[in-house]
């Protein structure tokens, strides 16, 4: 399958992999989605296997930016189109009315554990907020900020147990203003049976809770966040295209889409920075950039050390490779706004979250910037999930019909001409309706946050 038609590589139906379509020399580059990926360590011959043993990347140290932008199709289409969500007197959306309890500390793990098992409640257990210091620990109180204040949860228990760092009258700072009816707060050294104290509260908050109802609400208030993990030589031509065309239909309907890891950027960094909106936003985009790369040289690690094992089997050779693969989330709309760690989500169209490409941590924070669901694309699956629904959408058939249990859509079909973009939008909506996804059936449902600090 040739991909782009500068491509000198095409890629093989059967295992992912790219062939040579024609000689290649040592050091040439080699050319995938139009853009190089490498270039060639030894003469390749037309039809052989282009790979690791045969390409390095052209990525090295830090680069330098120019801000030529180009032109996007951001045209706005009026549509009726709805979903049926809970309205919060903020005016803020829910897709779904469950009862959070969010810790302050990981001492409380299993007191959260026993309450959501008495109750029903959903609990997140991690193991952070003591023993943090200064802005290691500040990403924490964000984040878990951001899990307090999310729309899909009707009610939180805040559950400390009240010698941590990030102990409640902390975290209260940081948290700023709430609604005593929906957030209620349960220090467990201060209670002589927390047990009760805490199933109480929950039930006050299942009370409030029930007082909402689904009613429509336009689509327009939609805020979807775009992930990728267990990527294979299939993710940039089925599923990461076909999430970006639905990113640019919402953008085209008022919604908000939110992409992440932003170390499977860098390759492909300059094709979305050429997409922002202003040069504010492209300034904002280069720090995006250039402060990961400092967080990766801080720690003595090398700047480009991706792809993973798993990439690599599935197909993908260079990082470039991987990041042009991968910010096809993100369709062709403009670039919007950049969002750093406890930020929110707060303007149509596409927006560029800060934080690593690990699964679970990526989640998180698009969990924590307030996006109502996640579109997951996989090409070797994962179970993986977090406190809102995690649409994991596959990149080849096989996938979707071994791991049934973990994929809630196939995007293989796009290889046959399958477009798929309304049947996606269609699917997410229900999502949005109350439709479970896989994670939520099975509750594969966690957090974990980034981390970059002293612990004492």
């Amino acid at each position: 399958m040739l991909i782009n038609k500068l491509d000198n590589v095409e890629v093989n139906i059967g295992n992912g992999h790219k062939y040579a379509l024609r000689d290649i020399l040592k050091g040439e580059n080699i050319i995938k989605y139009g853009q190089p990926i490498g270039h060639a360590i030894s003469d390749i011959k037309k039809g052989e296997h282009v790979h690791t043993h045969n390409i390095k990347t052209n990525l090295s140290g830090k680069l330098e930016y120019t801000y030529e932008p180009v032109k996007c199709n951001d045209e706005k289409i009026e549509t009726d189109l709805t979903f049926m969500g809970y309205v919060r007197p903020n005016g803020e959306v829910g897709i779904r009315n469950d009862i959070w309890i969010v810790n302050t500390v990981g001492c409380v793990n299993k007191i959260a554990q026993r309450l959501g098992e008495l109750t029903g409640a959903k609990y997140f257990p991690h193991p952070f907020g003591c023993s943090q210091l200064g802005d290691d620990q500040l990403v924490t109180q964000k984040v878990l900020c951001g899990m307090v204040n999310h729309p899909n949860a009707g009610g939180v228990l805040v559950l400390g147990l009240g010698c941590e760092n990030n102990n409640i009258d902390e975290f209260k700072k940081i948290l700023g203003t709430w609604d005593d009816n929906r957030v209620r707060f349960l220090n467990t050294q201060d209670v002589e049976d927390e047990i009760s104290e805490g199933v109480k509260l929950i039930n006050e908050l299942k009370a409030y809770a029930d007082t909402f109802k689904r009613k429509p609400v336009p689509v327009s208030k939609l805020r979807v966040g775009l992930k990728c993990g267990g990527s294979d030589g299939f993710s940039g031509i089925t599923a990461n295209p076909l999430v970006g065309r639905f990113c640019d239909r919402l953008a085209s309907m008022s919604g908000s889409c939110v992409m992440t890891e932003v170390p499977e950027m860098f390759g492909a960094e300059h094709l979305l920075m050429n997409r922002c909106v202003n040069e504010e936003v492209f300034d904002k985009t280069v720090a995006l950039i250039n402060n990961f790369k400092d967080y990766y040289i801080s720690h003595n690690q090398v700047v480009y050390e991706n792809p993973s094992p798993g990439n690599k089997k599935g197909g993908i050779t260079t990082l470039e490779e991987k990041s042009l693969g991968c910010i096809q989330k993100g369709g062709l709309s403009p670039v919007v706004d950049v969002l750093d760690y406890g930020d929110r989500v707060s303007k149509s169209g596409l927006s560029l979250l800060n934080g690593p490409g690990n699964d679970i941590v990526a989640i998180t924070n698009l969990m924590a910037a307030g996006v109502h669901v996640i579109l997951f694309t996989t090409g070797r699956g994962t179970p993986v999930g977090t406190a809102i629904p995690t649409v994991k959408i596959s990149t080849n058939s096989d996938l979707a019909s071994r791991k049934s249990n973990w994929i809630d859509f196939d995007a293989s079909p796009t290889l046959d001409g399958n477009e798929l973009t309304d049947e996606l939008l269609e699917y997410v909506i229900g999502v949005a309706n109350g439709e479970k996804t896989k994670n939520e059936e099975y509750k594969y449902e966690e957090i974990s946050i980034f981390k970059d600090g002293v612990t004492l």
